[in-house]
């Protein structure tokens, strides 16, 4: 099948070429990402394979179905870059990889939350200039802190698991709540509490219209001073001039993200020689509280290799005619 694979890396390339010797696709590799300005080069193409920064918009499907692509493939769980309704209106189907590896996101999720407590990127800069000094390296102990997670999907409830084994008390807040959690002591409440007693808030819900900016100035009014804040879902579900105002305010004390808004300008590029115009995130990295990776939560081998399986193997489904398991519909949207 020819798929045409968009915002490729080298490590996209090693990962699929690797599991294709079982499927025989015919991959084209594009470093840029699909938007209105490229989706010329999908002509002649029979599928495309995307990630999380790729413009599925109502222009691009458009021009996608004039091109004759029938197939959209998500090499990534969340869809909120794709117009889910223009891609039924024009036929086209759309899979994804529902879960590649869970517990990679969490496992970063903690990784931010301790580097930010205990200073260790910080601590690793001074050594290197042989500066010993403990000053202002002062952490907190995790054991007995409250935390809260919104979302407990599998990567909600991954990380929910983690900081059980920390000795932490865990509050959740989620849509369906999981039984299995409840049973390990994990106390759902309504968002208004878990905000408020919360020495720890991590996010792990997708980026919806009803959850975009759900962490918003109203929002931190609500919280601890001196909360920490973990994103490793979607840049949109912070509204980033609130949280700038939070940290200023030094309600927000510390931020942790993976994620941002305005990612697609930023991410997964080398900028080291480039000017940021990026005023908003500029002013991010002014904070001294603030650590900001470059979406690499998902970044593990296991991830690598559950994505690449689970989209060749969508795109063989798809050409073979055989049932889609992991097809985005309307409804599930909407659930």
């Amino acid at each position: 099948m020819k798929t045409a694979v968009f915002s490729s890396k080298s490590y996209d390339k090693e990962f699929l070429d690797r599991f294709n010797s079982d499927h025989h696709h015919v991959l084209t590799y594009f470093e840029t990402s699909l938007n209105p300005h490229t989706v010329g080069l999908t002509k002649e193409y029979d599928a495309v394979c995307v990630f999380v920064n790729d413009q599925l918009n109502r222009e691009v499907i458009a021009a996608l179905s004039k091109n004759q692509v029938r197939l959209i493939a998500l090499r990534c769980t969340g869809f909120n870059n794709v117009d889910l309704e223009a891609a039924r209106e024009y036929g086209l189907i759309v899979v994804r990889v529902p879960a590649y590896s869970p517990r990679a996101v969490a496992e970063h999720a903690v990784a931010l939350i301790l580097t930010l407590n205990r200073k260790t990127h910080k601590a690793y800069n001074r050594i290197r200039e042989n500066n010993f000094s403990l000053e202002r390296l002062t952490g907190f102990n995790m054991y007995e802190k409250t935390v809260g997670v919104i979302g407990t999907g599998q990567i909600g409830a991954a990380f929910s698991k983690i900081m059980l084994g920390f000795g932490c008390r865990v509050l959740a807040h989620d849509l369906k709540q999981t039984p299995d959690l409840i049973d390990l002591g994990v106390n759902y409440l309504p968002m208004d509490q878990l905000l408020g007693e919360s020495d720890i808030i991590a996010l792990h819900c997708p980026l919806r219209p009803e959850t975009k900016h759900m962490i918003h100035e109203g929002s931190f009014a609500k919280m601890k001073k001196g909360v920490m804040l973990i994103n490793t879902s979607r840049g949109g579900l912070i509204n980033t001039l609130d949280a700038i105002e939070a940290l200023k305010s030094k309600k927000l004390g510390y931020l942790g993200i993976d994620v941002y808004e305005q990612e697609e300008k930023l991410f997964f590029r080398d900028l080291s020689e480039s000017i940021i115009r990026d005023d908003v995130f500029a002013r991010l990295m002014t904070f001294p509280n603030v650590l900001i990776t470059s979406h690499q939560g998902f970044f593990t081998s296991e991830a690598l290799e559950q994505i690449a399986s689970t989209t060749l193997n969508n795109l063989s489904d798809f050409e073979k005619g055989r049932e889609m398991q992991h097809e985005i519909s309307i409804p599930e949207e909407k659930k």
